[in-house]
């Protein structure tokens, strides 16, 4: 495979590039411009109580909270009630209806954050499915009591495979999830997520597959050639284009003449219409870093992850990308991202949004590097084909890391662990065992009162296990001057001898502000005593839509479902779980407000905390 490569490479590339013939490659390649005047690419936000949101985001956010939440909230308050008046069960208290409905005023309203796991395509497959299940556009989910949810959220951040989920919903102006994963019936110009076409290999046609291969190469030989570093996660993102950014659908899969995403950046995407008219929840993507600075004593126990839990997390959100960690605490604009720390002349294009999906999956530093270079696949050969392009002998790090010019050069001597690095190296967003993207959710400053968490991380069996949870809380223990977090079972027996994750679980209820109240959700057994659909193997790159479908009802029972109860060999749903989620939404602003928990509440919350 590699001479083929290396052959056409060498003898058709040149050619290509200069006719333009290869559109991806031109709209995949960074470019260099002065930066506008009086330009700052270096934002500090503060640390601890000091910290300070990009004022674009405080600005989305405040136009989001006073123009679509009171609709959002009352929306989702009447499908609650509609659904405890349908069941027969016992109404909400007065407090529920208060904060819901606007009748305390807009500043109490809970603020919402939405946070889908990592796990490969199961995590984007159950991660769709637990939204589809909040989403009031869907009959089901309005009918079932928790649909409008995801419109009342603030937040919406994912990581891995949940952040294929999150930027292809937002670059496709927030569908529907069924239109998202299969695509609508319009001109808009998004293809689904074209999930029968295998992430590794799409087709067993030879020359199909070489002509694919190919393309991939010549889409980043033009960043390369400019100047910009280059790894396998670059053609990681043109694959992933393909099937989580606009402009590729089942018809034009293999087309070489189309742009295939490349073009679309992440900072773009503050123009797309629903973004444009706060639609949206604000969307956050999370990536671990790797660093050889690092303290690899912090390595969270008995565990087999690369990344210590103190190394930066960084986030990515169409204004900016950084970390709120105390080491670095310091943000860059997302549209300069590519700009060397100190220059002049500025970068533009390089936050692709395919390259930023990438990043947060890069999963290619947690594979045995040996095991990929003596292989014979795909991977293999663009590995080898890139070692050759860059004319060195690629190493571990550069070779399988997003490379990002350091923004941050220079930065907090001492303390951030790349200051004196040119460069970045990210990778998978739950590298470090966090495989759920709390921590931008636990920014002290984005005030966050309630986060849904949908967890489609796997064990060995491809179930959910609480790991990444319990990953989560010690990271927060180590930094716990700028992280709260609610207490949860450090061990895993916990988890698994209370059934944790298989239902839905509360943690934190007797915390208290500004520590948020977890809603957890965990892929962590079929429902209703049902034949397990959702437990999809981790390395599973492609899928029919049928099995797909299965799994997304399957996800929406589990979302739906509350602690089901079996009577007889027949299974029955919690009735009272869409009003013992609306207690959990409010429970942060009831007791801001001073109020006591009552009624229904008060037993719901019994049922689903944990302590």
């Amino acid at each position: 495979m590699l001479s083929l490569l290396l052959l056409a490479y060498s003898i058709c590339t040149p050619a290509l590039l200069a006719r333009g013939q290869l559109a991806a490659a031109e709209a995949y390649t960074p470019t260099r411009v002065a930066c506008p005047p009086d330009t700052s690419l270096i934002r500090l936000a503060g640390t601890g109580t000091s910290q300070s949101l990009n004022p674009s985001e405080s600005a989305y956010v405040s136009s989001r909270q006073s123009l679509v939440l009171p609709a959002a909230w009352q929306s989702y308050l009447d499908n609650v009630q509609q659904q405890v008046e349908a069941k027969n069960v016992s109404a909400l208290p007065d407090y529920v209806s208060d904060i819901l409905s606007g009748a305390n005023g807009s500043s109490a309203y809970p603020t919402f954050g939405i946070a889908t796991s990592g796990g490969g395509y199961r995590a984007a497959i159950v991660g769709a499915g637990a939204l589809n299940a909040l989403d009031g556009r869907n009959a089901s989910s309005v009918e079932a009591g928790t649909g409008g949810l995801l419109q009342a959220a603030t937040y919406l951040a994912g990581l891995s495979g949940g952040n294929w989920l999150v930027t292809s919903l937002v670059q496709a102006d927030f569908p529907t999830l069924p239109e998202l994963v299969f695509q609508p019936n319009d001109a808009s110009g998004w293809g689904g997520w074209n999930t029968e076409f295998s992430l590794e290999s799409p087709t067993n046609d030879t020359v199909e597959s070489l002509a694919y291969d190919f393309d991939l190469v010549t889409e980043i030989e033009a960043k390369f050639l400019a100047g910009y570093p280059v790894s396998i996660v670059d053609l990681w993102s043109r694959i992933l284009a393909r099937h989580f950014a606009n402009g590729t659908n089942a018809d034009n899969f293999f087309d070489s003449s189309l742009t295939h995403g490349a073009g679309i950046t992440l900072s773009s995407l503050v123009n797309i219409s629903s973004f444009a008219s706060y639609s949206q929840p604000f969307p956050i993507v999370v990536a671990d870093s790797r660093s050889w600075n690092a303290n690899f004593s912090n390595l969270y126990p008995n565990s087999d992850d690369n990344v210590p839990l103190t190394n930066p997390i960084y986030e990515f959100s169409v204004y900016e990308m950084g970390s709120f960690d105390p080491s670095l605490a310091a943000f860059t604009p997302t549209e300069y991202l590519g700009t060397e720390s100190g220059s002049d002349i500025c970068t533009v294009g390089f936050d692709q949004l395919s390259f930023i999906a990438g990043t947060s999956s890069n999963v290619f530093n947690s594979l045995n590097y040996t095991s990929i270079v003596n292989g014979t696949g795909l991977l293999t050969s663009l590995l080898e084909l890139l070692t050759y392009l860059s004319n060195d002998t690629a190493t571990l790090d550069s070779a399988v890391t997003a490379r990002y010019p350091n923004p941050f050069y220079g930065l907090n001597e001492g303390t951030y662990l790349d200051w004196n690095s040119t460069e970045l190296s990210l990778v998978d967003g739950g590298d470090d065992g966090e495989g759920i993207p709390f921590m931008p959710l636990l920014v002290k400053a984005r005030e966050v009162d309630v986060i849904w968490a949908t967890d489609g991380a796997g064990n060995a069996t491809n179930w959910a296990d609480g790991y990444v949870v319990s990953a989560t809380q010690a990271r927060t223990e180590l930094l716990s001057s700028t992280y709260d977090f609610p207490p949860v079972p450090a061990d895993p027996a916990t988890w698994h001898d209370q059934g944790l994750t298989t239902h839905p679980t509360f943690f934190g209820c007797n915390s208290s502000s500004p520590v948020p109240l977890l809603i957890y959700l965990a892929n962590g057994a079929p429902p209703l005593g049902q034949a397990p659909v959702t437990n999809i193997s981790t390395l599973a790159l492609e899928f029919a839509a049928d099995d797909v479908e299965a799994a997304l009802s399957q996800m929406f029972d589990i979302t739906t479902q509350g602690i089901a109860t079996e009577t007889d060999g027949i299974w029955e749903k919690d009735p009272e779980w869409p009003a013992c989620l609306a207690c959990a939404v409010v429970d942060r602003s009831r007791a801001k407000a001073g109020i006591e928990r009552s009624g229904v509440c008060g037993t719901c919350m019994q049922r689903y905390c944990w302590s």
